[in-house]
């Protein structure tokens, strides 16, 4: 079966599966180094993978008696074709529209 594009927005909502996935650009990790970071239970986590693997975002596999989970990069490509579709949008850069906010701020301050 294959992901549907609001399953995988719907697990790339969570910004602990962000940042899982985050993590899993370096390298495929063991489920326990994955938890480590986060003050979370290893069920928790558990929980967090299991969203990510439903939607295709990451595979687990076991080897020995460990569980390891692998990136699936692939599995955003549905999602980055849909978001480039709004590409006809100018970018916004951010660092100027913070420095027309300040410099509209401290405009009015003085008025």
């Amino acid at each position: 079966m294959t992901p549907t594009l609001d399953t995988v927005f719907a697990a790339l909502a969570d910004p602990t599966r962000r940042a899982i996935l985050s993590m899993l650009l370096e390298d495929d990790m063991a489920v326990t180094d994955v938890a480590d970071p986060f003050e979370m239970s290893l069920a928790a986590i558990s929980k967090h993978l299991t969203i990510l693997t439903r939607a295709g975002l990451i595979s687990q596999e076991k080897r020995g008696r460990v569980k390891w989970c692998k990136l699936e990069p692939d599995a955003m490509k549905g999602a980055s074709v849909w978001m480039q579709g709004f590409g006809q949008f100018e970018p916004v850069n951010l660092d100027a529209f913070e420095r027309f906010l300040e410099h509209h701020l401290d405009t009015a301050e003085e008025e």
